[in-house]
Order: C-alpha cells, then sequence, then structure tokens
C-alpha cells in the first residue's frame, strides 16, 4: 500500500513515530500537513495510550483525534525481537525518526544515538523528552502539567492567590513545534544538493544512504524556558518575581478584561504611550487622564494599574460590548470578546474563512480545523484519523514482509490491527520509495 503522491512540500519524506499523548504527535502531525508521510507505530495492546483518555468524539478520544490526523497506524510490539527487527526494516528507508518514549527507552530499543549513526547514517533523529540530558532530573517522567510548574510557568499564571496551568498543553504543543521546525531544518541541510523541484522519493536508496542525518533533542522543560523568556530576563534583572495578573500582563497596562452593560466581557488593551492617549481621550473622555504625569509612562502605568483599571471597569459597565468595540476599532485600540470554546466553534472568523475540514476516523467524519500556516497553492490533505493497526499488514508488505511472515507475526502476538482481506505485494527490494 503505497499512499499516493500528493503535492506538499513534504512529500516523499516518510517519518516514524514512536510516539504517544500529544508532543511528538503534535510535531508528526505537522509534518503530515505538509505532505509527510507519518507511520505511526503502536503498542498492539491498547497502541498510544492518548487514545483512551475520554470517548467524546463518537467513542473517540478528543486529545487523539486532534493530533493524528494523516498518519497510517502500525501496530507492533517493538519490545520483542522480531518486532524490533521490523522497526529496523521500516527506517531502512525512511527519512525521519520522531520518539518521546520514557526516559531510556529508545535506548533499551537499541536506538540510541550511536547505534542509529551505525546502522540509519541517512535517518534524522528527534528525541522529545521532559527535561534534556545530563541534567539531575533527566531521569524523571514529565507531563505537561509537571514541566510547566517546574518552569515557572503556573507561577505567572492565574493569580496571585490563585496560580494555574495555562488551559492547553502548551509545553506539549510548544515543543512538537520547535521539534517539527528541526526536523524541517535538518532536512534542508541533508538534501541541500537536490535540484529545485526533484521530489524527495524520486532518489534511490543509494542516493538516500549518501546524506548524513542528524541527532535532534527537544525537551519540554528547554522550550517552556525559552516561553518562560521575558519573565525569567525581568527577574534577572530586577530581582523581582512578578505576580499573574489574570486576564492581564504585568509588562504594559491598561491592558485587561471588563465587564459590559449587557454582561459580557470585553478585553481591550493599550502597548504603547500613544495609544494610552487615544484609549484616555477618545474612549474614555478623560484628558485629564491623558495629561495624569502618574499615567504618561508605561512604567508609570504599571505601578498604577489598579486606579485605570477601576476607571475603565466603570465605562465598561455602563456601556453594551457592541458599542465598546465599535469606539475602539475607530480609536484604533485593541479589543476582543471574551469567548468560551463552545463559541469558538461557531466563531464568524473561522466560519466566514471556511477554516473547517470534515476528516475521516473509524467511527466517521468529524470536523477539523486547518492548520494555522496558510499557504498559497497548497490544500492541506487532511487525512483522516487511524485506527490501532489499521495499516500494519499492508505497510509491513510494502517494506517486503510476505504474507507468511505476517501471519506468523499475528500468531506471535507480534503484530496487531485488523487484518486487511488481502496483502498488497510487496515492492521487488521492498520499499517504500
Amino acid at each position: 500500500m503505497s499512499r499516493a503522491p500528493g503535492n506538499g512540500p513534504l512529500s516523499g519524506i516518510t517519518v516514524i513515530a514512536l510516539e504517544q499523548a500529544v508532543s511528538a504527535p503534535m510535531c508528526t502531525r505537522t509534518l503530515a500537513d505538509f505532505g509527510a508521510r507519518v507511520i505511526k507505530i503502536e503498542h498492539p495492546d491498547g497502541g498510544d495510550f492518548a487514545r483512551h483518555y475520554d470517548d467524546v468524539v463518537r467513542g473517540q478520544a478528543a486529545h487523539f483525534v486532534w493530533v493524528n490526523r494523516g498518519k497510517e497506524s502500525v501496530a507492533v510490539d517493538v519490545k520483542s525481537a522480531d518486532g524490533a527487527e521490523l522497526l529496523h526494516r521500516l527506517l531502512l528507508d525512511a527519512d525521519v525518526l520522531v520518539s518521546n518514549l520514557a526516559p531510556g527507552a529508545t535506548a533499551r530499543l537499541g536506538l540510541s544515538g550511536p547505534e542509529l549513526e551505525r546502522d540509519h547514517p541517512h535517518l534524522i533523529t528527534v528525541e522529545i523528552d521532559g527535561f534534556g540530558r545530563g541534567g539531575p532530573l533527566s531521569h524523571k517522567r514529565a507531563y505537561d502539567l509537571l514541566v510547566q510548574a517546574e518552569s515557572g510557568v503556573c507561577a505567572v499564571t492565574g493569580t496571585a492567590e490563585a496560580p494555574a496551568k495555562p488551559g492547553p498543553p502548551m509545553a506539549d504543543v510548544t515543543t512538537g513545534l520547535y521539534a517539527a521546525l528541526a526536523i524541517v531544518t535538518a532536512l534542508y541541510g541533508r538534501d541541500a544538493g537536490r535540484k529545485p523541484g526533484q521530489r524527495q522519493d524520486s532518489r534511490s536508496r543509494t542516493e538516500l544512504e549518501g546524506r548524513r542525518g542528524a541527532e535532534i533533542a527537544v525537551s519540554l522543560f528547554d522550550t517552556m524556558a525559552e516561553m518562560m523568556g521575558y519573565h525569567l530576563t525581568y527577574a534577572r534583572h530586577s530581582g523581582i518575581d512578578q505576580q499573574p495578573l489574570g486576564m492581564s500582563s504585568p509588562a504594559v497596562a491598561p491592558y485587561g478584561a471588563y465587564r459590559t452593560a449587557d454582561d459580557q466581557t470585553v478585553v481591550l488593551g493599550t502597548t504603547n504611550d500613544r495609544e494610552w492617549q487615544r484609549l484616555a481621550t477618545d474612549i474614555l473622555d478623560r484628558p485629564d487622564l491623558a495629561a495624569d504625569e502618574r499615567f504618561r509612562t508605561n512604567s508609570g502605568r504599571t505601578r498604577h494599574r489598579a486606579d485605570l483599571d477601576a476607571v475603565i471597569a466603570t465605562w465598561c459597565a455602563r456601556h453594551d460590548l457592541a458599542a465598546i468595540q465599535r469606539v475602539a476599532d475607530a480609536a484604533g485600540i485593541g479589543n476582543s470578546r471574551y469567548n468560551r470554546p463552545s463559541e469558538v466553534l461557531t466563531h464568524p472568523q473561522l466560519v466566514e474563512r471556511d477554516r473547517w475540514r470534515e476528516i475521516d476516523t473509524p467511527a466517521g467524519p468529524i470536523p477539523s480545523l486547518l492548520p494555522p500556516a496558510v499557504v498559497r497553492g497548497y490544500q492541506p490533505p487532511m487525512g483522516p484519523v487511524p485506527g490501532l493497526g489499521q495499516h500494519t499488514e499492508a505497510v509491513l508488505a510494502e517494506f517486503g514482509c510476505t504474507a507468511d511472515e505476517l501471519e506468523k507475526l499475528r500468531a506471535a502476538s507480534v503484530i496487531g490491527g485488523r487484518p486487511p482481506t488481502s496483502v498488497a505485494s510487496p515492492s521487488p527490494q521492498g520499499s517504500a520509495r
């Protein structure tokens, strides 16, 4: 079963994913969105544990369907000797290996850096872990919440009385995106000699093996430390731990959420002195505030944040949301409506720009958002979410397994998934290309 070539910028690139949860699946889904072929290796007994977080999407987990579209699921017990051999067979023709297993798991599978460099020198390998290699926490398991707490993110989120974790899994998502960026960069470096417009899969295996891969490590902790760049820089040079301000920012003022006369919430913000002058005079009709020395600069406004918030809150409480947004837009002041997730589903900015697509899943079609990057002339494939082991025998046959081998592997519980009605004939070399 060779997937039909696409026209994406990563068409012809094959990614093998030893992944679970969100960080690595977000990385590989991003690559799939740009045309890469992603073969997701799952344990036959249950697969990616994110499949079982909940069952709200027609019996499927919301996390799983979110970050696993456009992949092929191959159920193999890679801890077994036969399963490990199958994995290495897949890696012979792959371009990228992505993993986010428990600490030390890849080394126990014979996939350490030196082993991969010896056996698959063309391969770009990316290992996503919790805390990075070589530190006192390197051995620890790491989940999104744990890393956000350890890196200080929770201390600058919520309020001083009630610190919080940001709602989305920011550590997982941003780490996955950094990993995808590193992969694309490494592919560019490895294949810089490719002629413009030449497809990756037009090269022979010999040509592929002539390229040198790269070993990349990305940790959730390092990614969150980067996300904390402003707060860490401020703390280092001021000696002050800035307190979380809920729906506001310690960096600028006024900047926050206010209740309106029609019992909604408007978010208003200024980021420089000129905007503050317009907000004070054109919206609040308070030229006295614009002239007040306490509020002349942003540093002064942040020191007197409570005074400004009280004035703005009083004004907003006298006006409806629509009226506030109308005058704010006219004055060139940033503003938005506070929305709940259920309201974003039908947000006109998504609906009128046709940002929703229908994708297939084992339980039937569901809506899915297009990836954020809009590339002129390119339509993301928006492939289906795979069932556990749905592509096992077809993919392994493509990579050289005979029907007899597959039958024995299934009988020995090395592979799983639903057997196809017929097994595709492998190519003469068992190549994916």
